[in-house]
C-alpha cells in the first residue's frame, strides 16, 4: 500500500462540505501540520480579522515543510496554492451537505461547543435564511457557484502544477483514503465533527 504522496495539500469545498474534518484527520495520520484558515481569520465575538493580518498569518503558517490547509479563502489563494502540490476538492450532493449542516448546528448549539475565543453558535440566526449571517443562506448562495469556480480556477496556467483530487461523496472520499493507508482506515474522514470552524467563515471571500 503505497505512502501519501504529498507534503502540502489544500482541501476545498462549499461550506459544511468536510474540509476541516478531512484536512485533520489527513494531518493526524500522515504527519502534516493542520491549518485551518477560519482559526486565522475570526476573532473572538465573530469579528472578522483585516486582511494583511490574515494574509500574515497564512504566510507564515505555510513556511512549514509539510501540510494540509482546509480552506476556500480568496484573499489568501494567492499565498496558499503556488505552496500547494494537491489540492482535494470535497464537492458532494446539495442536500448531503443540507444534513451535515443541520447535524453539525444543531449539536453545537444543544452542547454549547465553544469554537474559539468566546465563539459559539447561533441557531436562529442560521434558520433565518434570508440572512447572509445564516449558513443556509450562505449554502443555496455558494453552492454552484463553487462547482462552476473550482474548474476554472483548476484550469488557470498558475494552478497547472497542483494535483486535483476530485472528490463526490463521503464514500469515495473514505475509499481514496483508504488507498494510502491501513491506519487511516478506521478514522472518519467523511463527515464534518462538531468541533472545527464556523463554516461560513471558510468560504467567506467569494
Amino acid at each position: 500500500m503505497p505512502s501519501f504522496p504529498f507534503k502540502r495539500v489544500v482541501v476545498v469545498g462549499t461550506t459544511s462540505s468536510g474540509k476541516s474534518t478531512l484536512a485533520k484527520n489527513l494531518a493526524e495520520h500522515f504527519s502534516l501540520d493542520f491549518i485551518e484558515l477560519d482559526a486565522l481569520y475570526w476573532e473572538p465575538n465573530w469579528k472578522e480579522v483585516k486582511d494583511e493580518v490574515f494574509r500574515r498569518r497564512v504566510e507564515t503558517a505555510t513556511e512549514a515543510e509539510r501540510w494540509v490547509v482546509a480552506g476556500n479563502y480568496r484573499a489568501a489563494r494567492d499565498l496558499v496554492w503556488p505552496r500547494a502540490e494537491a489540492v482535494i476538492w470535497l464537492d458532494y450532493p446539495l442536500w448531503t451537505i443540507f444534513w451535515q449542516m443541520t447535524r453539525r448546528t444543531l449539536t453545537r448549539w444543544w452542547k454549547r461547543e465553544l469554537l474559539w475565543g468566546t465563539n459559539y453558535e447561533n441557531l436562529f440566526t442560521h434558520f433565518k435564511i434570508w440572512s447572509d449571517d445564516s449558513l443556509y443562506h450562505w449554502l443555496f448562495k455558494t453552492y454552484w457557484m463553487r462547482k462552476r469556480e473550482f474548474p476554472l480556477l483548476f484550469a488557470l496556467p498558475e494552478n497547472a502544477h497542483l494535483r486535483i483530487i476530485h472528490l463526490r461523496s463521503r464514500e469515495e472520499t473514505k475509499e481514496w483514503v483508504k488507498t494510502f493507508s491501513s491506519e487511516a482506515r478506521s478514522a472518519s474522514f467523511a463527515e464534518p465533527d462538531n468541533q472545527l470552524s464556523q463554516s461560513q467563515g471558510e468560504d467567506h471571500d467569494p
